[in-house]
């Protein structure tokens, strides 16, 4: 059973993360704030960690076109890479000309998110769409790319929505917990945000939610066909189920979290002792943020298996 590259799985899984949050947190603060809030000390705070990422994305996306080179060579060794190959990925191949698109989003992102400064409005639309289109490029890294024609674009389009759709969900996420880090007894202003926003993303979590089980359905198919995969540890069909189940867990979480949770929060909120509370969802929270982290690093090692048995 062929099993994944380590060193490539950890540069995905720090792709998928790092993008999906440059893309999700500037887009929450679009959605989800007031256009005076898009000001405040917590939205400068998600569109500094976007810009951070928007960083990150660039040295991680050098690592991964030196880890594609060294795939695509052969090489035993970085050391005997030479110049000609990179230009040969990024000139000749699919995956070079996603990766370029993806370096010109994230340098854009840059030029945004340190020139817009004082246009908080229009900077977090920036980097939420700049963001978007570096992590869509993601999917020309994966089995989207492993059809010819019409169906090519299908899954492509399929993939795309459905990276997306996840950045959007961890951006939420990490915004979600950000604001429930902030102290009950001391910050009350993060606190009436957190009940706020989080009893306000019903709409948007839906629609996330939706896209990601038609999108999911749709890439299964494409990938798996009608049968079933094997089901071995570390297999695809194996690391598959674990990625499933983990979404179920998730499913569940958030349906707490807005049935459950978040109403306690703002009933606790009007009444003016909302500490215990808020510390519930906290612990939620965080729950889900794990959960999502060990789902992004199935993802990264599904992205690079088979899944027909070898």
């Amino acid at each position: 059973m062929p099993q994944p590259d380590w060193v490539a799985a950890g540069l995905r899984l720090a792709l998928y993360v790092d993008l999906a949050l440059l893309f999700g947190l500037p887009l929450f603060c679009t959605y989800a704030l007031h256009r005076g809030e898009r000001a405040s000390r917590f939205a400068m705070r998600c569109q500094a960690l976007a810009l951070g990422c928007a960083v990150a994305g660039i040295v991680l996306s050098l690592g991964a076109l030196v880890v594609m080179a060294r795939a695509m060579t052969g090489v035993s060794d970085y050391a005997s890479l030479q110049g000609h190959v990179f230009a040969m990925i990024v000139t000749g191949t699919d995956f070079g000309l996603a990766w370029s698109v993806r370096l010109m989003a994230l340098l854009l992102c840059v030029l945004a998110g340190v020139s817009w400064r004082r246009r908080p409005g229009a900077r977090c639309a920036a980097l939420a769409g700049f963001g978007g289109i570096a992590l869509a490029t993601l999917a020309w890294g994966g089995h989207g790319a492993m059809h010819e024609g019409a169906l090519r674009y299908v899954h492509l389009s399929a993939d795309v929505a459905h990276l997306l759709a996840a950045g959007a969900w961890v951006g939420a996420l990490a915004a979600f917990v950000l604001l429930s880090l902030a102290r009950p007894g001391s910050d009350q202003a993060a606190v009436a945000l957190l009940s706020r926003t989080s009893n306000g993303f019903a709409r948007v979590g839906t629609i996330i939610v939706a896209t990601l089980l038609l999108t999911g359905v749709l890439n299964y198919w494409f990938i798996v066909g009608p049968a079933l995969p094997d089901v071995a540890p570390m297999s695809y069909g194996g690391l598959l189920a674990a990625k499933l189940a983990l979404f179920v867990a998730m499913l569940g979480m958030a349906a707490a979290n807005r049935f459950r949770l978040s109403p306690q929060l703002a009933l606790a909120v009007q009444a003016g002792d909302h500490r215990v509370a808020a510390l519930a969802l906290r612990r939620s929270l965080l729950l889900e943020a794990g959960a999502a982290a060990l789902v992004m690093a199935l993802v990264a090692m599904l992205g690079m298996l088979s899944p027909a048995p070898i």
